[in-house]
């Protein structure tokens, strides 16, 4: 094979916004508090009958209708989250039962906030391979279901939502528009940032993360960069996982992206987890702020402190 490419994208995200003043009124918290720590302003939260598979299957039906697709068309499906209550069915094949697509090998992939690019990678060597030829790579995750509410340190930060792309095989003679994944973890650390318990709840070394990310994670986004054979400096875009603006400026401002348009969609959803990426890329190219053909840098990072990223060209 010739490799693959994003051919559409799409985000859903749940009606309920919740602020930070309405946040003031649940813990003790403020406005300014929350915005000069992390930078997020708003969040998304889903309902209690919203399940994580609802959100994911409204993403990628419109990334679906934005590829003129029908359901039957694909033929993997691969749904990254970390916040699925059940077990069996997976997300993957409640998505593919959703949206009627008959007979998709059917996966999901934990790898918390680098899920996305995890999956994207792993369709594109599908693909590649010969296993598959249309795939659905979703983000998708309910924060607000792993979330102690009374714990100020980490009510403010999340947000629920699903970002879902399109990847189809290249032509004969096209170039790939999804490049080489650099991927990696360090597990000794992967207690920094957690989903455990009973019921499960979200809690993370915010310190650690902070200089995990801001330290060690520039010169490999680079070398990400690198692998495809892209400066940073030729970078249109640069998508990383919305954690914390207070992480994703300064890694983008060490990258060297000078001329990229950098993803904040942060200040308005909060950390959407492995939906972050896809739902953030999905805004820039809905909002005109990315063209087709513009490569972009995308870079999960986070749980079990893993990082996965490729350089991809927009559909």
């Amino acid at each position: 094979m010739n490799g693959s490419r994003i051919t559409a994208i799409g985000h859903y995200q749940p009606a309920r916004v919740l602020t930070n003043e309405d946040l003031a009124g649940m813990v003790d918290t403020s406005d300014e508090w929350i915005r000069s720590r992390v930078g997020i302003r708003t969040r998304h939260l889903a309902g209690p009958d919203e399940p994580v598979d609802e959100l994911a299957a409204h993403a990628a039906a419109k990334a679906l209708a934005a590829a003129g697709l029908a359901p039957a068309d694909i033929d993997l499906v691969l749904v990254a989250t970390s916040t699925a209550i059940d077990r069996s069915p997976n997300t993957a094949a409640r998505v593919a039962a959703r949206l009627g697509i008959p007979r998709p090998a059917a996966m999901d992939v934990n790898v918390v906030c680098a899920g996305f690019t995890h999956a994207l990678a792993t369709a594109d060597h599908t693909v590649r391979a010969g296993a598959a030829t249309r795939a659905l790579v979703i983000g998708a995750d309910k924060m607000s279901d792993v979330t102690d509410w009374t714990d100020r340190s980490t009510c403010v930060l999340v947000g629920d939502g699903a970002g879902a792309a399109v990847v189809e095989a290249c032509a004969a003679g096209q170039e790939p528009g999804i490049g080489p994944v650099l991927w990696g973890s360090v597990p000794e650390m992967g207690n920094a940032v957690r989903i455990e318990g009973t019921p499960p709840r979200f809690a993370q070394e915010g310190q650690s993360v902070y200089r995990w990310a801001t330290t060690q994670l520039p010169a490999i986004a680079r070398h990400a960069c690198e692998r495809a054979g892209v400066a940073p400096e030729e970078l249109a875009g640069v998508v990383l996982h919305q954690a914390n603006l207070r992480i994703i400026e300064p890694l983008a401002e060490k990258l060297g992206a000078v001329n990229a348009v950098i993803a904040r969609d942060v200040t308005e959803s909060g950390n959407t987890s492995a939906a972050s990426i896809p739902l953030a890329l999905s805004k820039l190219v809905e909002q005109g702020a990315l063209m087709g053909g513009d490569p972009v840098l995308l870079f999960g990072f986070g749980g079990n402190l893993s990082y996965a990223g490729q350089v991809v060209r927009c559909p």
